[in-house]
């Protein structure tokens, strides 16, 4: 049995899109963040840095998979089922390649301007600026990766794609008030936004996990 343990975030929801997209059967517990749910002793026992997602897996030969880091549970369930990330050569490392992407550039500066402009009550101008335009820089890498390429590695859907969704997604959404009409420019990602948005799996991740 798999569960995973999440919240409602960019990151929260990358796992349920992909335990979607593959169709295995598993469990959500809810760690409510805003609560501070992510400093309990038993969250961090499977998560020390206090961060969500995280999954335990009982489902293995010689006992039970604990993992936490939304990058590391993404290539553990591809490597487990064989899916959404070729098993060797250049393909598997051009997913990889944009996979650490997003973890270490795209989710970082899209949160940096979450939190500059938009969430917090003191407002630096400094910061904003640069936030936003880092931000804008590279979600013109991704439109520049996307006129060459169908996903985001390349011709195949992949774990790339599913960590980079509900990111870029947010500037749409909840970050548009501080990047504004900055997609405009970007047809590409545009199109790339549109054709994941549609799938059913991406669809019922996003919706999770269900909250009151």
């Amino acid at each position: 049995m798999l569960t995973l343990y999440t919240w409602t975030t960019p990151n929260g929801r990358k796992i349920p899109i992909m335990l979607e997209e593959l169709g295995l059967q598993y469990t959500i517990k809810t760690v409510n963040i805003g609560k501070g749910e992510q400093f309990t002793p038993e969250f961090l026992a499977i998560s020390p840095n206090n961060k969500i997602p995280a999954i335990i897996d009982t489902d293995v030969d010689g006992g039970t998979v604990s993992i936490f880091e939304s990058g590391a549970i993404l290539t553990y369930l591809a490597e487990k089922t064989g899916k959404l990330l070729p098993a060797a050569g250049a393909e598997r490392y051009k997913v990889l390649e944009w996979l650490h992407w997003q973890i270490g550039g795209l989710g970082p500066m899209l949160g940096q301007v979450g939190f500059f402009a938009i969430r917090s009550e003191e407002k630096s101008a400094l910061a904003i600026k640069h936030f936003v335009e880092e931000a804008d820089r590279l979600l013109g890498v991704m439109d520049k990766q996307l006129a060459d390429n169908v996903y985001i590695a390349g011709t195949h859907y992949s774990i790339a794609d599913i960590a980079c969704y509900p990111w870029a997604v947010g500037v749409l959404d909840k970050l548009k008030p501080a990047l504004g009409d900055k997609l405009d420019s970007k047809p590409n990602l545009r199109r790339w936004l549109d054709m994941i948005g549609a799938r059913p799996a991406v669809q019922r991740g996003m919706a999770l996990p269900k909250v009151d």
